[in-house]
């Protein structure tokens, strides 16, 4: 009988060859298109993702700052009762409302500091790119942050398993719920920045968005820090993130980007990486994926019901 330390040990050679495989995958997709760089992999990869043949740096931040408005707006109310401001929705494009979303009653008050915290941060984002992108800014999209059984927030926790037909998923009726909630969001937003770095030509533009990736890693691990805290008194948050994270990789295409945060052997899992310890990308089109709920190539869905606005608008055919 094998004793711990072996089991570890055979765990974490398992772990590290389904790293090593994810590795050899992209490997060979680069090899396949033929391609010299980054950037050039990122676009041949994903002909869906644009609507054009070039995307510009303000297509791009425009596409990250409707993926802004989607956290800040969540945050936003379930940290402080209220959205932005009318002055932070308007630009170029449908102007949308928001549906749903109202102030959690936190019990735990370390959840709550977080949840301001993050708040704060993710309102500033949206400020800080649409000050970026002037008049060609766009504007907050309809968006669907609403608790009814037909929500986004329903149909991805009954995609990923965690509630049955017709049943209600409410993130904001507990620190435990809004920490899911967020979970489906955060490790989405940093693959996101990440996948969309090469295609940003402006030095200053790309050190920017350096800069916000940096901050959603960070909001990134504190929600997957603190389930798996709480996880060790409730097993069922780490199994429930475990299940949002494979209901993600269903979403996004037959590669495995997503992580759960259930502990590797002996070790715990705050941080999804490959196995030369960095961190995944996600093309535009299967961050669509993921916020639309929809592993096809469409246009609307999901938390944007009625699809983004800008020129990067539409999903993956997954």
């Amino acid at each position: 009988m094998q004793d711990d330390d072996d089991l570890t040990l055979e765990r974490l050679r398992e772990q590290g060859e389904k790293r090593k495989q994810r590795r050899e995958f992209f490997r060979a997709l680069a090899a396949v298109a033929g391609v010299a760089g980054g950037m050039q992999m990122a676009m041949t990869i994903a002909p869906a993702n644009a609507q054009s043949a070039t995307l510009t740096d303000a297509d791009v931040l425009n596409f990250a700052l409707n993926l802004e408005y989607l956290e800040a707006q969540f945050y936003s109310y379930a940290a402080l009762g209220i959205g932005l401001s009318n002055a932070d929705l308007s630009g170029t494009g449908t102007q949308g409302v928001v549906s749903g979303g109202r102030q959690v009653n936190f019990s735990d008050q370390i959840v709550a500091q977080y949840a301001r915290e993050i708040a704060a941060d993710e309102i500033a984002h949206v400020r800080f790119l649409r000050q970026q992108l002037g008049a060609s800014a766009v504007a907050q999209p309809a968006i669907d942050i609403g608790v009814s059984p037909n929500s986004a927030f329903s149909a991805a926790a009954r995609a990923a398993g965690l509630i049955g037909a017709g049943e209600t998923f409410d993130p904001y009726a507990s620190d435990e719920n809004f920490l899911l909630g967020a979970f489906i969001f955060e490790d989405v937003g940093v693959t996101a920045y990440k996948g969309a770095a090469p295609l940003i030509t402006n030095k200053t533009y790309l050190e920017a968005a350096a800069g916000i990736l940096a901050v959603e890693a960070y909001h990134a691990a504190i929600v997957r820090t603190t389930l798996y805290g709480k996880g060790i008194a409730t097993p069922a948050l780490r199994t429930s993130a475990d299940k949002i994270s494979d209901a993600r990789d269903s979403l996004d295409g037959a590669s495995d980007l997503d992580q759960g945060i259930s502990p590797i052997g002996s070790a715990s899992n705050i941080v999804p990486l490959d196995s030369d310890g960095i961190a995944y990308s996600r093309t535009t089109g299967q961050v669509l994926n993921i916020a639309y709920l929809n592993k096809t190539a469409v246009s609307s869905g999901g938390f944007f019901p009625s699809g983004v606005n800008g020129t990067i608008r539409t999903s993956a055919a997954n």
